[in-house]
Formats: C-alpha cells, sequence, structure tokens
C-alpha cells in the first residue's frame, strides 16, 4: 500500500485495523493507473478542505489520469464543460458539499464497516468497479470500472456534476456497460 505524500494526512485512523485493512484490500485490487487516481483524489480532498474523497473528486482525479476515461466523453466539448465545473467545484462551486457526508441514497449513511476518508458513495463506486472487473474475470479494477460504477449512481456528486456539464450519465453508464477497463 502506498502512502500520500507528505503533508497529506492519511485517511484512514491507525488505531482502526478493520478500516486499515478494508482500504489495502480495495487498494490492492487497483491498477497503478487507478491508485494514482484515488491519491490525486485524496490530495484534492485534502487541498478542498474536505474531511472525505467523495465521488466528484474521483471524478475529476480520474480525467486528469486516465487517458481512456478521457476518451470516454468523446471529441467534443464535453469533456472541457465537465472539467470547467470540477475547477469551478474546487474553487466555490462545491462549498455547499464542504463539510457535509455525500449520501447518494444508494447506500446507507452510517456503515457497518464504514472507510475512514471516504464518503459512503465513494466506497460503494469503487466496490463496483472491483465487481465489475471481477465479472470480466479481471483481477484489477481500472478507470473505466470505476467511471462506469460513478456514472451508475444517479445521486452521487459525480453524477450531479456530469449532468451539470450536458453528460446524459445513464447513457454513458450505458456505453461503458460493455468496455474493459483501461490501463
Amino acid at each position: 500500500m502506498q502512502s500520500p505524500p507528505p503533508g497529506v494526512p492519511e485517511p484512514s485512523a491507525p488505531n482502526r485495523p478493520d478500516t486499515a485493512s478494508a482500504r489495502a484490500d480495495v487498494e490492492a485490487r487497483l491498477t497503478p493507473e487507478l491508485a494514482s487516481v484515488v491519491s490525486g483524489a485524496r490530495r484534492r480532498a485534502h487541498r478542498d478542505g474536505d474531511r472525505q474523497i467523495d465521488t466528484a473528486h474521483l471524478l475529476h482525479s480520474l480525467l486528469e489520469t486516465d487517458p481512456g476515461v478521457r476518451a470516454a466523453f468523446g471529441d467534443g466539448p464535453q469533456l472541457a464543460r465537465v472539467l470547467g465545473y470540477l475547477v469551478q467545484r474546487s474553487i466555490g462551486y462545491g462549498l455547499r458539499w464542504q463539510g457535509t457526508v455525500e449520501d447518494s441514497g444508494a447506500v446507507p449513511v452510517v456503515r457497518e464497516r464504514p472507510v475512514t476518508g471516504w464518503s459512503p458513495p465513494a466506497v460503494t463506486a469503487m466496490a463496483s468497479a472491483l465487481e465489475r472487473a471481477e465479472l470480466r474475470g479481471e483481477p484489477l479494477a481500472g478507470g473505466l470500472d470505476l467511471l462506469a460504477a460513478l456514472a451508475a449512481d444517479r445521486e452521487c456528486r459525480a453524477v450531479d456534476v456530469l449532468e451539470r456539464a450536458g453528460v446524459d450519465a445513464r447513457s454513458l453508464a450505458g456505453r461503458l456497460s460493455g468496455t474493459s477497463r483501461s490501463v
């Protein structure tokens, strides 16, 4: 498991081995590229003053890091609009979210084994990405797996950003349903 860069707090509490082991298990099943996405989302959450990585942090980091994810948006202006909304979020658009727990309604906010430093929908999206990879017989989840999982949760912050940028998240999730992971 990689440590976050200096100055970025570790999201899991060291005295909570169940949380640390859950996070380590997830991170061991990611491609190096997707592990980099998670690190980027963690840094972004910290910079934004958020207590948790949420689905919009994951989306932003995916778009910055993974060319396959960027390609999923095509050649049109959609990608620029999505990135524009994400940048606006970093400089104030997301203030209505700051200090709150992301709850898409897809999972209960209180979970048996919460992953400290992750919103419940972000945990669910990562679990869905891992499941998607497993269904294809792949041992590791990649960027397109996570993008498909994010787009499928109609109530998460990532979908809010996508839809405000004019992206039909349901259509995006459908197009990605048969796509293999990006490497």
